[in-house]
């Protein structure tokens, strides 16, 4: 009766030691990582006025695999593990908007209506989001294509879903966001390309006459206002090498710095960090990869931005090399309990018989 107790007490820790691993490398891991960021402090007051605070959280490249590329396990871990992270981080830092920068499809470019539908049934999944928080998403060149690839058809199925355009600016608190789908920047005077230069065009004009004193010249009346505040630029952009596929062309970004003057731009599509000053004055800033499949240890942006100033965080999330780790040593903790425990049991076991022989001899 001992023996056959000590082997469920071991089967019951053995069980509720791997579930606690599992727990720990599925749900709370992200808790320790995530509670170590914190949003940048910026300036409450400007000129003696308390100025309103805005906190954004940027992410980009979420790369959700396809009908055609991807692997079951591969989606089932990876969107797992972006799930995990960004409702945790949603949790915990309570962001009042977050910004997508493109990518956010693997196959966007290839899906069939019903592989559309059911990527976006999963991003909808993974990315849901309370009430209070508003999501803005950025198209991107896996989304639509690059500019040989992208039509009509791809982009407006793109913005129909997420709401979006491949050129607009939004307000929050005071703050302007430019948002621009660089794929359409390519110059050519495509139709897509030139629909959305003229769009571009129009929005810097109205910028510039939102911060004329004179603002109510003839030429201004009609043009949409917004606030006089720092401007911020979100895009899709390739940072690679050739120019017209992986960047912009040097025409293309000189346009854009020149019609808008921003003095933060926060782009995606190379998975890694990396600073730029575009002629010594303009910032541009590239976010990282989130999804694991693209890099060890995703991160994202924290921004607090007021009409006057910005700050910027990164924040990283567990390196997937530590939760293989993690998984490894626990594997070979219980192999080895496992092989003691039946070492013991079998010595138990014959000293048991051991016993009985000696009570029926006696």
């Amino acid at each position: 009766m001992t023996v056959l107790s000590g082997r469920w007490t071991f089967a019951v820790l053995f069980i509720s030691s791997v579930s606690c691993v599992f727990i720990f490398c599925e749900y709370l891991i992200y808790f320790p990582a995530i509670l170590q960021c914190s949003w940048p402090e910026t300036k409450h007051v400007d000129r003696g006025k308390a100025v309103p605070i805005l906190n954004a959280l940027f992410l980009s490249d979420t790369h959700l695999l396809g009908a055609i590329r991807g692997h079951w396990f591969d989606k089932l871990r990876r969107e797992w593990q972006m799930e995990r992270a960004f409702q945790t981080a949603l949790w915990l830092l309570q962001p009042e908007v977050v910004f997508i920068l493109g990518d956010i499809f693997d196959e966007g470019k290839w899906s069939s209506a019903e592989d559309w539908e059911d990527d976006v049934r999963r991003f909808q999944q993974i990315f849901r989001h309370p009430s209070d928080t508003e999501l803005i998403v950025l198209v991107g060149n896996h989304d639509i294509g690059f500019h040989y690839e992208m039509n009509w058809d791809k982009l407006r199925r793109f913005e129909k879903v997420f709401n979006a355009s491949s050129a607009r600016i939004i307000t929050k608190k005071g703050v302007n966001f430019l948002l621009v789908n660089s794929v359409a920047m390519h110059g050519d005077g495509c139709p897509i390309c030139q629909a959305v230069e003229n769009e571009l065009f129009q929005l810097s004009e109205a910028l510039n006459c939102s911060m004329q004193l004179d603002s109510l010249s003839e030429y201004c009346r009609d043009m949409p206002r917004f606030p006089h505040t720092t401007r911020h630029s979100a895009e899709q952009r390739h940072l690679q090498f050739k120019e017209q596929y992986d960047v912009l062309s040097q025409e293309a970004s000189h346009k854009l710095l020149w019609w808008f003057q921003p003095r933060l731009i926060l782009s995606g599509h190379t998975h890694s960090a990396c600073e730029v000053f575009h002629g010594n004055k303009y910032l541009e800033i590239s976010v990282p990869s989130f999804n694991w499949r693209n890099r060890n240890n995703p991160s994202f942006i924290l921004g607090t931005f007021s009409s006057t100033d910005f700050r910027l965080s990164k924040c990283f999330l567990p390196e997937e090399s530590s939760v293989v780790a993690i998984y490894c040593a626990s594997g070979m903790a219980a192999a080895l309990l496992v092989l003691l425990h039946f070492h013991l049991f079998r010595g138990s076991l014959q000293f048991s018989s051991l016993l009985m022989g000696k009570h029926k001899s006696l």
